[in-house]
């Protein structure tokens, strides 16, 4: 299989990377509910959301985790690349019920390199100029 040139393959700590643009709609959330199982109407109804002291409809923290392992999976060449991933959740990521939805932004720089030439990749993922995404780190392998 021939992979596309990872941007990561002759990075060295300090290189940023591209941010990425994911947009979120009310139609992905339902999508995700059906995949995943998680039918909380905190994500699909805005009475039970602001009932519970929300804003609104969020997105499924594992939907917006998701997303941002896309970016790293698209940086490193192949999501086989990730060795470790993980974040931790800091705001939800409020969903208008409209065709526009909102937007959260990827991006990342790296920060290492470990004694196996895996480098180490902190990520900001933000909505609206606000960090939902904390602690975000990722391993991922360079190309053979």
């Amino acid at each position: 299989m021939t992979r596309a040139p990872s941007p990561l393959s002759s990075a060295e700590p300090g290189t940023a990377l591209h941010a990425r643009t994911f947009t979120i709609r009310r139609a992905d959330l339902v999508r995700y509910a059906g995949a995943s199982g998680d039918f909380n109407p905190i994500h699909w109804s805005d009475r039970v959301a602001t009932a519970v002291g929300l804003p609104g409809v969020i997105a499924h923290g594992m939907y917006t985790m998701a997303l941002a392992s896309r970016a790293v999976g698209e940086w490193a060449g192949g999501f086989d690349r990730i060795i470790e991933y993980g974040v931790r959740f800091t705001r939800p990521v409020v969903v208008p019920d409209d065709d526009t939805g909102v937007d959260i932004e990827v991006s990342g720089t790296v920060e290492g390199v470990r004694d196996d030439g895996a480098l180490t990749v902190g990520l900001t993922c933000t909505c609206r100029g606000e960090k939902v995404l904390g602690m975000a780190r990722a391993v991922v392998r360079r190309e053979a």
